[in-house]
């Protein structure tokens, strides 16, 4: 997948105003099938998106709802891009707001799932959906969600490379995540090792073309 800082920086181009009614209606649409493939590998209960073992850990900790961590968490990355630099959009303060939201409201309606080959279903298709999720919310380009301007801002300024800074982050949130009490398995495995992949085919065909 194209994680490159030019890739996500296209966000700051000028739109063609006609298009804004499709990328906010892009937008949302990604963020809330976000939200809701994330529910999908909780209930799996087979290990989480790498981020979210970090959220579960804290929401049991804490005694919280994970959408509330999801919130709280993505609130707190904005502020660290104050010293990176980084530059917000619509999308970006979006995704901080929505994908927790619909996360808690995606738990709440999908019962826990005991039969193992209903789990493993609902790891593929969650993270097949989350590949579609990401390449829609990604290619209107209306900012980076609140973790992707972390990595791109770090890969700035410390002049590494984008693969060695996002899995520098990931293992560092998963380790943490798991000794928290979040849970790592097949489904934290597939998600990193097929998410990028499954993006980069995608987004050519969700990305809104910009008027340059």
């Amino acid at each position: 997948m194209n994680w490159s800082p030019r890739a996500l920086a296209r966000s700051l181009d000028r739109p063609d105003s006609r298009r804004l009614p499709r990328r906010l209606v892009q937008l949302y649409a990604g963020l809330v099938l976000y939200g809701i493939t994330m529910g999908m590998l909780v209930r799996a209960e087979l290990g989480v998106i790498p981020w979210d073992v970090l959220h579960q850990g804290l929401s049991r900790q804490f005694g919280v709802s994970m959408g509330t961590v999801v919130v709280v968490v993505s609130l707190l990355l904005l502020l660290a891009w104050i010293p990176l630099r980084e530059r917000p959009g619509v999308g970006t303060i979006s995704n901080a707001l929505v994908v927790g939201v619909v996360l808690d409201a995606t738990l709440a309606v999908l019962p826990p799932v005991e039969a193992m080959p209903l789990r493993v279903l609902l790891v593929l298709a969650g993270v097949l959906l989350n590949a579609v999720a990401t390449a829609a919310y990604i290619g209107v380009h209306l900012g980076p969600g609140p973790r992707d301007g972390l990595m791109t801002g770090l890969v700035r300024r410390t002049g590494g490379s984008v693969r060695v800074v996002r899995t520098s982050i990931e293992v560092a949130v998963v380790l943490a995540g798991w000794l928290l009490g979040g849970t790592v398995g097949l489904g934290t495995v597939l998600y990193a090792l097929a998410i990028g992949p499954l993006v980069q085919p995608l987004m050519p065909r969700l990305s809104v073309p910009l008027r340059r």
